[in-house]
């Protein structure tokens, strides 16, 4: 196989980098892979570990220049290490992940042009499995690993020729198709990034492979602090993930989607207006999620100034006062709209998609008015990092 490079971010994850890299020595088929780990925050001493055993493990470390001041992001910390590698192929890679025996040479068998492999991931049983992974429990921390039973599992499922259509971390493709579409979307800065680069990559024509004889151990997220035990951390990590998910939706106009094995679900994104009357702050929040621009009957200053430090979206371009333009049209009366509504707003996209046709029409206590029925949700593949988006 060819040399491929490991790109692998770190936030204060050096428990989890001392046994997730020299797995990747000990069971990579090759030897002489390159490892880049980015630096993006360190309190626990990663970079005096990176450096002592930068020789040992044969690899290279950058560190955030704004290292305990503000955070790259995950997607721009990926980014980073893909831009230093110097090898046609790349694979993503958390910190909180091992290798297991020959993962890159059977997930790079399967490497062609417009094609994303990820390995297979065994996890211990802690969340529920829809079969596309595989739970089993060779310990919850590094510390516990059963390096020599997962070793015995991965060596009697390497003739395995089991795949399936999902992508994942650990997921390996060729550098210049991905730096092609723009990279990460910087938008997406501590979660959300992997769901939004994936919708990207099938809209762009991708095909998704997971071989089950490429495997990995990983411990659940654990290195992003989702289910770390550390309770502060965990807190933080609820509120990116919360902020994410939100920009997630402002972007696509839907919530992540996918099939039960892991491949993106992307619906169509329209030009949608949301028009409310007799308003309140609480169904302000609820809905502006879900268009495009949106015209309400009272002073939304307080909204904007809790909200606009959480988003890249100009919350005040987008409520600006004035008749909506968009293709679509949402009218309301907040003291009428209830849950039933909320769920048909979420849906709009399919609805719209299935209904085929301009007009006028009630839905729930919703007026909507379509004016065109234009699908953007392509014109969200590709990422201009100089463009950036305006900030009120």
């Amino acid at each position: 196989m060819k040399k491929i490079t490991f790109c692998i971010p770190s936030k204060s994850n050096l428990r989890y980098l001392k046994t997730c890299i020299p797995s990747i020595r000990k069971n990579a088929y090759r030897n002489d892979h390159d490892i880049i780990v980015f630096v993006d925050s360190d309190e626990d001493g990663t970079v005096k570990w990176l450096k002592e055993v930068k020789e040992q493990y044969n690899l290279q470390y950058y560190v955030n220049p704004e290292l305990g001041e503000r955070l790259y992001g995950i997607g721009k910390a990926y980014d980073y290490c893909i831009e230093k590698s110097n090898t046609e192929v790349f694979m993503i890679f958390h910190a909180d992940m091992m290798l297991g025996k020959e993962a890159d040479l059977k997930a790079f068998n399967h490497l062609k042009e417009k094609t994303v492999v990820c390995a297979t991931r065994v996890e211990p049983p802690l969340h529920p499995n829809n079969g596309e992974k595989i739970l089993k429990d060779f310990g919850m921390y590094p510390e516990e690993f059963k390096e020599k039973e997962f070793e015995e599992y991965v060596t009697s499922n390497l003739e395995d020729t089991k795949t399936t259509e999902g992508i994942f971390a650990p997921w390996m493709m060729y550098k210049d198709e991905f730096l092609a579409m723009g990279g990460h979307d910087p938008v997406m800065h501590s979660c959300r990034e992997d769901s939004d680069v994936f919708n990207r990559m099938l809209l762009d024509g991708f095909n998704f492979v997971q071989p089950w004889n490429s495997l990995v151990y990983h411990l659940t997220g654990r290195g992003a602090g989702s289910f770390d035990g550390d309770k502060e951390r965990h807190e933080k990590w609820k509120r990116d993930m919360n902020n994410s998910t939100k920009e997630f939706i402002r972007k696509w106009g839907s919530n992540v989607n996918h099939t039960s094995l892991m491949k993106p679900i992307v619906n169509p994104k329209y030009d949608i207006g949301i028009e409310i009357k007799n308003a309140n702050e609480e169904v302000v929040e609820a809905l502006e999620l879900w268009c495009s621009s949106m015209n309400v009957d009272i002073d939304t200053t307080a909204f904007i100034q809790k909200e606009q430090q959480n988003t890249k979206t100009n919350l005040t371009k987008k409520l600006e006062e004035g008749d909506l333009k968009n293709d679509i049209k949402v009218s309301l009366d907040a003291r009428k709209f209830n849950q039933t509504d909320y769920v048909y707003i979420q849906q709009l996209p399919l609805i719209i998609q299935d209904s085929g046709e301009e007009g006028e029409f009630e839905l729930g206590n919703l007026h909507i008015t379509i004016n065109k029925i234009e699908d953007r949700v392509k014109e969200l593949v590709h990422i201009n990092p100089k463009a950036g988006i305006e900030v009120g």
